[in-house]
């Protein structure tokens, strides 16, 4: 992303768009004080953060066992609900499904490509769903502390070897089927980024024309294979970002307040919530809608105006696709593919 002179002015900057996620699929009961559990819960969560001020809402769901749901019939009643009770929240479901291992000792796995490639055909359709490119380490608790995860089921040693060893898969035989399948359903995928590498491989999709749509991403800084929380990593990935992409900062635990605060004052957006933090100072736990909250307090403070829901589903494009390569190229703000017998360092087409 290019920044002008004037860049930091939040006269300049697009209306900030606040991302929660509620739903702590790594948690069980009692880990957090505002983990929903019927489908009751589930909805209220979404109203609450909604009436926070976040107008995207990233899903999960839970089983009356507190476990992470992977029935598609519950994500399904669930959207239903959410399209009644909150219509002007983009509706993200999350590409995991359900990674929590099923009991102490057991791994913390992502599902099988066929039950993950299932999310394309919920009905009624979210506007999203979360995609992983590449596979990875992705390794929770590496930058976590004891307190962190003082009173939590992660803290036993079974849950938490659990999270150390989980692997990301998402090679070329899952995301090309998957990208396919979500166009092909009208949803949108938000990717999720661990690193530069991984930014680079979606750069392909577009040259290649495999994806010709907005590109919405979350740099997801949670270590273990994933970015971590150095400041400079997160310039580099923003400054590497296409001018016409969507970004937003995602980081974990006590991270994510001063993480968010840089994105927001770098005009870029946020996501906060149960599923990435759990506390607002050292020992004193913090809700999502709390945090969601906080995220309006800091964007105010510096003059940033927050978006709606309308103003969201503006800034996302839900809906938009473009015809081929060249085309999604210049729509991001990107240097065109490099033609036939051509020299040197590509520019833009006038007319573009």
């Amino acid at each position: 992303m290019h920044f002008h002179d004037d860049s930091l002015f939040p006269e300049n900057q697009e209306k900030l768009v606040i991302q929660a996620a509620p739903y702590g699929p790594e948690w069980l009961p009692g880990d957090a004080d505002d983990l929903p559990l019927t489908m009751d819960e589930h909805v209220q969560a979404a109203v609450d953060c909604y009436n926070a001020g976040a107008t995207v809402l990233h899903i999960h769901v839970r089983e009356l066992d507190g476990k992470g749901s992977k029935r598609m019939s519950m994500f399904n009643e669930l959207l239903g609900r959410l399209r009644e009770a909150v219509p002007d929240m983009v509706l993200q479901i999350g590409g995991s499904i359900s990674f929590a291992p099923e009991g102490e000792g057991g791994d913390a796995k992502w599902l099988a490509y066929d039950t993950r490639h299932l999310l394309a055909d919920l009905t009624p359709a979210p506007d999203q769903v979360t995609i992983a490119i590449n596979t990875s380490q992705m390794n929770i608790v590496e930058i976590m502390n004891d307190d962190d995860l003082e009173g939590t089921s992660i803290a036993k040693p079974d849950y938490y070897r659990a999270y150390r060893d989980m692997v990301v898969e998402a090679g070329p035989e899952f995301y090309l089927e998957h990208l396919q399948r979500l166009h092909a359903n009208g949803i949108q995928p938000h990717f999720q980024l661990a690193h530069l590498a991984q930014l680079e491989t979606v750069e392909r999709l577009i040259r290649s024309g495999v994806y010709t749509g907005p590109l919405i991403l979350n740099y997801v800084a949670i270590g273990g294979g994933f970015a971590g929380r150095h400041p400079a990593d997160l310039v580099e990935f923003i400054r590497r970002v296409p001018d016409g992409a969507v970004l937003t900062i995602e980081s974990s635990m006590r991270a994510v307040a001063p993480m968010n605060a840089v994105a927001i004052a770098l005009g870029q957006h946020v996501r906060v919530g149960n599923e990435d933090n759990l506390w607002r100072a050292k020992g004193e736990r913090m809700s999502s809608v709390a945090q969601v909250e906080q995220m309006v307090q800091i964007s105010e403070a510096l003059g940033r105006d927050i978006a709606t829901g309308a103003d969201a589903k503006r800034i996302y494009r839900l809906g938009e696709y473009y015809s081929d390569a060249d085309e999604t190229l210049a729509r991001l703000g990107m240097v065109p593919n490099r033609r036939p017998g051509q020299r040197g360092f590509m520019l833009r087409d006038a007319q573009a």
